[in-house]
């Protein structure tokens, strides 16, 4: 019994230091413990500050986009009854309002908000800017041994992120004043003109030479029907707004490898209209239109009316068909992911035969199962269906004989209602955020001919404004070019130049100069009560539906550019 309470005594020591050792592991455990629970409650009040501002930036949002709605539509009705409220300013002047809203007050905290939380991500402007290229190559492009000119196939500079300005301080403008007479911060452009991207419609020329190629008249339809369908494929994803075209601007395009040349004329600037004419190299059909984007502010989105007849006229067969385009849609214009959609109905006429293609362009509807789909049928002057037309005017049309069709879309109605049966609707109102459509690719139906296909896009389009291969090209200039075309032509314009190169500042610098310039001799004009007189249209009833048009004079291509005005 002595001897083991000895042996204990020899033990307590060493016992004493191993329950030290792990008093000490365990009071370092508590410590690393404590450390992780300050920095958890650390990130937990980052995380519940973010939240506050973001809740506190749409409860300011909301006030401000309710507040500035009711004065939009205030001003609508206001100029419906021909008494402008007072906070409209004359035409010649493009500025704010002067008077200080409700809208404007709420868009002020609202900015104070952002401006908080945004210096606090990424990268300052600064450091951006002086990361960019300052390629100065406008991209004459090269001429290969067969003599077909060889175009570039990139911009000079990538396009800038659009992450580091606020819209907020832009809405402010639409308060008492239209939406036509808001100047846009030029990084919200694209380096285009609004003229050159009219000539995007030509970039599937190929359509048109199809139809020509056709004896049956409803095959020819079928071709024409696409290339009104591709002709607004371009528009997918391109959210930067296009500059507006000063009055007297003109653009020519010639493709010898498409078969097609092509000018354009700003013959309005209040409206805003354009007008083009584009013909075949064979003389094989004639394009021509004039256009007048009407749009209409919607609190989250802008939509765009293309006001205006187009024409396609196929010579070898006396042919003329005319249609207008459908709207277009740019939602999430405040926050979120800008997308675009095109709804409406497209009714193409072929005024010899009396044939009608009618599309309906669908909106996406609550779910997105419809976005960007396109139907409808080709029918005779008796209304008799002829033909289906389908597809999405992202990605491809497709013809189908028309009871094939019409079974296929009564049995996809039946699923889709048992669809909807089997799911429970968690809310009744329609989102602005962009919906997933069912499939990325159309469902082909048997016994279906492909008409069109849209062209990949180059893997730089994304860094490159979302360009197609034809838009890359359409502001490249050579020295041999330069030395043919007009000092008008939008390729001489400094600011889209300046833009195209990665020179934001000397981009936003140059605009308002030509604004200014151009108010300016507005302002000359009207006191010399001279009007302006258009140099390659003239106005005139379209010739196969009456409508009001702009027609091609004739004489461009002669070269003889006299007396021109000093626009830029």
């Amino acid at each position: 019994m002595i001897k083991e309470c000895d042996m204990d005594k020899d033990m307590l020591p060493s016992f004493l230091q191993k329950v030290e050792v792990v008093s000490e592991a365990s009071r370092e455990t508590c410590v690393a413990l404590s450390d992780c629970l300050n920095l958890f409650t650390k990130q937990e009040r980052v995380r519940n500050f973010k939240l506050e501002q973001e809740q506190e930036k749409n409860k300011i949002l909301s006030e401000a986009l309710e507040t500035l709605a009711t004065e939009h539509h205030e001003l609508e009705r206001s100029l419906a009854e021909g008494s402008p409220p007072r906070s409209i300013l004359s035409e010649d002047e493009f500025y704010d309002a002067l008077s200080e809203s409700e809208s404007e007050r709420s868009l002020s905290r609202l900015e104070a908000v952002t401006a908080c939380s945004s210096e606090e991500e990424g990268e300052p402007l600064s450091s951006r800017k002086q990361r960019m290229s300052a390629g100065q190559d406008c991209g004459g492009g090269d001429a290969l041994s067969n003599g077909i000119k060889k175009h570039r196939t990139s911009l000079p500079s990538p396009m800038f992120s659009r992450n580091d300005f606020s819209i907020w301080s832009i809405l402010r403008k639409c308060i008492g004043m239209e939406l036509s007479k808001i100047t846009m911060p030029v990084i919200f452009n694209e380096p285009l003109s609004f003229l050159q991207r009219l000539t995007e419609y030509m970039e599937h020329t190929y359509l048109i030479h199809k139809a020509s190629s056709f004896s049956d008249s409803v095959e020819r339809m079928q071709c024409v029907a696409a290339f009104a369908v591709s002709a607004v494929a371009s528009q997918w994803e391109r959210t930067g707004k296009p500059f507006n075209p000063l009055l007297g601007e003109t653009y020519e395009l010639v493709r010898d490898d498409l078969g097609f040349r092509l000018i354009s004329e700003q013959v309005s600037h209040h409206p805003p209209i354009s007008a083009f004419h584009a013909e075949g190299l064979n003389n094989d059909f004639i394009f021509h239109g004039s256009i007048y984007p009407k749009l209409k502010f919607w609190g989250k989105s802008v939509e765009a009316e293309p006001k205006g007849t187009i024409t396609l006229e196929l010579l070898e067969h006396s042919e003329a068909y005319t249609w207008t385009n459908p709207t277009c849609c740019v939602h999430n214009i405040i926050v979120g992911k800008l997308w675009i959609e095109q709804y409406g109905n497209v009714e193409i006429t072929n005024h010899k035969t009396g044939d009608k293609c009618v599309l309906n362009f669908k909106p996406c509807g609550l779910f997105g199962k419809e976005l960007h789909k396109v139907e409808g049928y080709i029918q005779d002057k008796s209304k008799k269906k002829l033909c289906a037309l389908y597809g999405k005017w992202t990605e491809c049309l497709y013809s189908v004989d028309p009871a094939t069709f019409d079974a296929y879309k009564k049995n996809d109605k039946k699923n889709t209602e048992e669809k909807k049966n089997s799911k429970q609707m968690s809310s009744s109102e329609e989102s602005d955020e962009m919906p997933m459509p069912d499939s990325e690719s159309v469902s082909v139906i048997p016994g279906s001919a492909l008409l069109w296909r849209i062209a990949p896009r180059p893997p730089n389009s994304a860094q490159m404004y979302n360009f197609t291969s034809f838009a890359m090209v359409l502001n490249e200039v050579d020295k041999d070019m330069e030395r043919v075309i007009p000092k008008t032509d939008c390729r001489l314009r400094p600011d889209i130049r300046a833009m195209e190169n990665g020179e934001i500042d000397q981009a936003s610098e140059e605009k308002k100069r030509l604004e200014e310039k151009q108010r300016a001799a507005r302002k000359n004009r009207s006191k010399s009560e001279e009007d302006w007189k258009t140099r390659w249209f003239r106005q005139g009833p379209n010739p196969y539906n009456g409508a009001q048009d702009w027609l091609y004079s004739g004489s461009y291509w002669d070269r003889n550019y006299f007396n021109l005005p000093d626009i830029y």
